[in-house]
């Protein structure tokens, strides 16, 4: 009786009996018979996420920026080389562009140093300043410029400092031993509402971006590897220069860009600090408003128009470096 209730069903089987697998006209697995847009999945519903992904870009970054080009396209050519080619228009992408990429540089120096302090050090107050570095991203652009220019105003805590007749103008002039008549020399440094504002006011702003970006790949550096290097004789220079810097280019590379890309299109932060001076401290996007300003909508189209092209090729210049550092220090 056991036998009867125990009785064995044939499995059935996509191959055909004593055919190899992969033989003509059978497949083991249907999914990849042929060629598909998708690989296959455990997780359903491709379908409709990507379509809501595409539907959701369209509407909120690409129809925007075809709308874009087509403002700027109802202008004639000549007139977009003018808008372009003049020298208002020329400086203020430089200060823009140049000043973003300054601040971007200096935060992957000091943003490496402030992730490596609030991961290997355990020192009171760490919590607070590990929330700090997130200040700027919750602290209202303006806010930040109005702080900023009051505190490197020549007036300021800080700009008093360089300012002429200062401290530290006062101190300079009354080295008589230096050699050369350098106590002559004017230290008359102006901060505020100069492109220096600028630069400073775009590293406050985009720290938080290469620290936050940098700190876990630290927290997950296996530690094992720097005693491994100190044991083969690696003084401490050469490992961080071969052993944990090529681990973090990656990462580095991300922080920069984005970074840079926060960076090129900050205003509310830059107005106050910058004076707006034109064709020396005015960026592209006060340039854009004062087109709006004037009602000059095509005109700001164009220069915007030039501002995003730029600041793709940048960005795809940097995405290609930083798909080049995967593969050569690893994908970290």
């Amino acid at each position: 009786m056991g036998a009867s209730l125990t009785r064995s069903t044939p499995l059935r089987s996509n191959a055909v009996a004593g055919a190899p697998r992969g033989a003509p006209g059978e497949s083991s697995h249907p999914a990849r018979a042929g060629w598909s847009f998708v690989k296959p999945s455990v997780i359903p519903g491709f379908g409709l996420t990507f379509g809501y992904t595409i539907l959701y870009l369209s509407l909120i970054v690409l129809i925007p920026i075809a709308g874009l080009f087509l403002k700027a396209a109802t202008t004639p050519l000549e007139q977009i080389i003018k808008i372009a080619t003049s020298p208002r228009t020329l400086k203020a992408l430089e200060v823009s562009f140049g000043s973003s990429l300054i601040a971007a540089l200096v935060n992957v120096v000091f943003g490496i140093i402030v992730a490596w302090v609030l991961v290997r050090y355990k020192f009171p107050g760490r919590r607070l300043l590990d929330a700090i570095v997130d200040l700027p991203f919750a602290l209202p652009t303006a806010v930040a410029g109005i702080a900023l220019s009051t505190l490197y105003a020549p007036k300021g805590w800080v700009g008093s400092l360089f300012s002429d007749k200062g401290p530290l103008w006062q101190w300079w002039h009354g080295q008589t031993w230096l050699p050369f008549g350098l106590s002559e020399f004017s230290l008359n440094w102006k901060i505020a509402y100069t492109p220096t504002g600028i630069v400073i006011a775009l590293i406050f702003i985009g720290l938080p971006f290469v620290v936050r970006t940098v700190q876990p790949v630290l927290e997950e550096f296996e530690q094992e590897l720097e005693e491994a290097a100190a044991t083969l004789g690696a003084n401490r220079w050469q490992t961080i220069t071969a052993v944990i810097l090529p681990r973090l280019t990656p990462a580095l590379l991300t922080g920069f860009a984005l970074a840079f890309a926060r960076a090129v299109g900050e205003y509310g932060s830059v107005i106050f600090i910058a004076g707006n001076l034109p064709n020396i401290s005015e960026i592209a996007p006060v340039l854009i408003v004062i087109k709006l300003e004037e009602f000059d909508q095509a005109g700001a189209a164009v220069i915007a128009g030039i501002m995003l092209i730029i600041a793709f090729v940048m960005l795809l210049v940097i995405n290609l470096i930083q798909a080049w550092a995967r593969r050569r220090f690893g994908n970290v």
